[in-house]
């Protein structure tokens, strides 16, 4: 199964994706990552102004099939949160990388040793 991976994007190996918007990193779960959790039920968020620390978790996603923990690509503070996940949490199912994004951090430094390019991530989901 093929899915979709937009090369604009960098990727954590745990299915999250990250794209840079001015002063901020825009963060989500992959096409694949919402794939393999099937329908999701309910996302937990941090708060705006809570702090996360780059590889620790920020959130929980929580579907019909499992519980995963959701983790930060960068350290800093979250400046927005998508609110509409609170209520229907299935955009994360219907728009991965569109409306179904999660958060978006302030990154207190550069540090984004960790990020796979679309390539390297297609590697790793094949």
């Amino acid at each position: 199964m093929s899915f979709d991976v937009p090369d604009e994007l960098n990727y954590l190996e745990s299915h999250e994706w990250t794209t840079t918007n001015d002063d901020t990193v825009r963060v989500g779960i992959t096409d694949f990552a919402q794939d393999e959790l099937g329908d999701v039920v309910f996302v937990e968020l941090p708060a705006v102004g809570d702090e996360v620390e780059a590889g620790s978790a920020f959130g929980v996603i929580e579907s019909i099939k499992a519980v995963s923990d959701l983790y930060a690509p960068v350290s800093g503070e979250v400046t927005a949160v998508n609110d509409d996940l609170f209520g229907q949490p299935e955009l994360v199912n219907d728009d991965p990388f569109g409306d179904g994004w999660m958060l978006e951090i302030e990154p207190s430094d550069d540090a984004f040793d960790d990020l796979l390019s679309a390539e390297a991530y297609r590697e790793q989901t094949t």
